[in-house]
């Protein structure tokens, strides 16, 4: 008996990938576009805001580094609770803060996220 490929194998029509191919998409987004400073990295046309954000962000925070902790994909969205740090440059403050931004995929582009960061705080405990 064969075994059918599972939901995370087929090719999603408005996306393009399967699923563990948009969460890797996503994965490596954040790994170049953060962790990496290229804030051109895997970016559609309009998504300046994200990228004048970042841009910001290192110039406060130039070690700024963004861990992801968990990611979930479903239809043509992927789901992120990440937790960044840093050191402000101004102060020599260690900082830390968390986050979850979900993003939708279509083919094979980012074209919209929504995102919820914490305010950044020193680390906790």
């Amino acid at each position: 008996m064969a075994a059918s490929a599972g939901a995370s194998e087929v090719k999603h029509s408005k996306t393009g990938m399967t699923h563990a191919e948009m969460k890797e998409f996503i994965r490596n987004h954040f790994e170049e576009f953060v962790n990496r400073k290229n804030l051109r990295a895997g970016l559609p046309p309009g998504p300046a805001g994200a990228m004048q954000y970042v841009d910001a962000a290192l110039k406060k925070v130039p070690d700024l580094r963004v861990a992801i902790e968990d990611m979930i994909a479903e239809d043509d969205k992927v789901a992120v609770r990440n937790h960044w740090t840093g050191t402000d440059a101004a102060s020599k403050q260690r900082l830390e803060f968390s986050g979850i931004v979900i993003w939708r995929i279509a083919n094979r582009q980012i074209v919209e996220r929504w995102a919820y960061l914490e305010s950044p705080h020193p680390p906790r405990g």
